[in-house]
């Protein structure tokens, strides 16, 4: 399991029965998200969008403030 999804998961408020586990459906939120920001940067880049504007490009997409 990556250390960076157990830590934010931890940080979100999730419980583990141990260290290091995630339920499957867990893992796979976490996954999908990543997987949509990436889709998000990949799309800005191919418009050859300012690294700047990635941000608030996936702010807007998951209307996050």
């Amino acid at each position: 399991m990556n250390e960076r999804i157990l830590e934010l998961a931890k940080k979100a408020g999730l419980k583990f029965s141990s260290e290091t586990a995630m339920s499957p459906v867990e893992f796979k939120f976490a996954k999908l998200i990543i997987e949509d920001c990436i889709c998000v940067v990949d799309g800005a880049v191919h418009h050859r969008l300012p690294a700047s504007s990635y941000v608030d490009i996936i702010r807007e997409h998951f209307a996050v403030e």
